[in-house]
């Protein structure tokens, strides 16, 4: 199959916008900037077509509509890349669509229920020959390359301990802010010692060093597929933590008052409150830097037996930090379009392209990685 008509739908939003322009410099393809606003996707539509190689087209679409599969059907996209969080509450039929008029499927997705059962659609995409992929995000996708990366140096990995740290100053998505009120101050199920234990949302807050770049973040529980794929995927592994956090401390402090507030049952849902949040939010914008980051803390055993360490911290400066999350997503459909990945069927973003991939897609972008390990 093909891939030559791609359709971003969500196109104009945060991290559509971002896709859409990388994907801009490769010809012989068109790309359909699609969503529920056709001004807006006109608008980038038009910011971009002196600076393009592929031919770009607008579309309205709702995935809503009743008709969404013919709409589909009329576009005849060969991938479609998904970027309309927040997916916390959707249900799978833009996959289902997608398998209904034979093209590929890519989304974004962070929410744990969405990414981790996408497995249940496998035998309709292999049946229709289409691949679906969940999660082409900073985690799972992101995560699980410079895991499986590493995990060689292991012969027996013990915990998995990771997080990621945005800048105060980066440009912030609605969709994700609500996707992470949704749970804030709420159960998250987690592995620990070996069993399955509860940690509550946007809790737990510690500091965590990154890198002289970075500095020290502030960081809280924050619920993702990972926890729950990683103890699948690493059958050793006896803990797995995820966190994330706010650079200012005023902001992830005031976020932890707020998950007391939900524990103690004052508030049920903080994620009704996205809008108002997100304004309140950017009156602090000028505080704190451009630069985010993320990092991954691999322990156990060497193939000597011995305690072993890696740390890997990846760093964005310039406010480059929301391009991160869209990278997986972009390797993927790059794959597609030259016919290098082959691979069928519905599954989450794991292990689906190595750290040499990543390195070349974050190329041109003000990203660095960089890991260090320790024995003992």
């Amino acid at each position: 199959m093909s891939v030559r008509r791609i359709l971003v739908l969500g196109g104009y939003g945060n991290f559509g916008k971002r896709i859409v322009t990388s994907l801009c410099g490769s010809p012989d393809i068109t790309l359909i900037i699609a969503g529920r606003n056709r001004a807006k996707a006109e608008a980038l539509r038009q910011s971009l077509n002196k600076e393009t190689n592929a031919q770009l087209t607008t579309a309205e679409l709702d995935i809503h509509s009743p008709t969404l599969v013919e709409q589909l059907r009329a576009l005849q996209p060969d991938l479609l890349i998904h970027t309309g969080g927040p997916f916390q509450g959707q249900d799978y039929r833009v996959p289902e669509a997608c398998i209904a008029v034979g093209c590929h499927y890519i989304d974004l997705a962070d929410d744990r229920r969405f990414v981790c059962d996408i497995g249940q659609l496998d035998d309709a995409a292999r049946s229709a020959g289409v691949l679906l992929v969940s999660g082409a995000s900073s985690v799972p996708g992101l995560s699980s390359c410079v895991i499986a990366h590493f995990a060689e140096r292991f012969a027996r990995l013990d915990d998995i301990d990771f997080a990621i740290a945005p800048g105060n100053q980066a440009e912030r998505g609605a969709a994700t802010v609500s996707g992470i009120l949704s749970y804030t101050g709420h159960p998250i199920r987690v592995w620990r010692d070996g069993a399955w234990a509860k940690v509550y949302g946007w809790m737990s807050p510690r500091t965590l060093p990154f890198d002289q770049t970075i500095g020290r973040r502030p960081l809280a529980n924050v619920d993702i597929p990972d926890l729950e794929l990683l103890p699948l995927a690493y059958p050793s592994v006896r803990n797995v933590n995820f966190q994330a956090g706010l650079e200012i401390p005023l902001l992830h402090y005031g976020m932890y008052l707020m998950a007391w507030l939900a524990r103690l049952g004052l508030v049920r849902d903080w994620s009704r409150w996205t809008t108002p949040i997100v304004r309140a939010s950017e009156y602090f914008i000028r505080w704190g830097t451009d630069t985010g980051g993320m990092q991954i803390n691999l322990r156990g055993l060497d193939h000597q037996q011995q305690p072993l360490h890696i740390k890997w911290v990846l760093g964005a400066t310039d406010g480059i930090g929301p391009y991160i999350p869209t990278l997986s997503a972009l390797i993927l459909a790059r794959k597609l379009i030259t016919g290098e990945l082959s691979t069928r069927g519905a599954m989450p973003c794991m292990n689906l392209y190595t750290m040499e991939d990543f390195t070349h897609e974050a190329r041109n972008l003000a990203i660095y990685h960089h890991s260090e390990q320790a024995h003992g």
